[in-house]
């Protein structure tokens, strides 16, 4: 709870500094941020690549899920 507390705090101090920029400035701040993104969700993909047959056993997930061999999550949650 306390980083859910913690991100509102930070958003409103980003809001605060983004709503006193000029329209340039406030093009290189989205830019950035743009930058940022990419680059987080760049280290999650290689995060993902790094575990051991990840690409092969996504791809079999894929296939199997294509075919319509899937469970209900229903039925998983019954079972637990």
């Amino acid at each position: 709870m306390k980083s859910e507390t913690q991100d509102i705090a930070l958003l409103k101090e980003a809001k605060n500094y983004l709503d006193n920029l000029s329209s340039q400035k406030l093009q290189v701040a989205i830019d950035f941020l743009a930058d940022l993104q990419q680059k987080e969700e760049e280290e999650a993909t290689e995060e993902l690549l790094s575990i051991p047959n990840f690409e092969q056993e996504l791809q079999e997930a894929e296939a199997e899920a294509k075919a319509g061999e899937v469970v209900s999550w229903k039925d998983i949650r019954r079972n637990v």
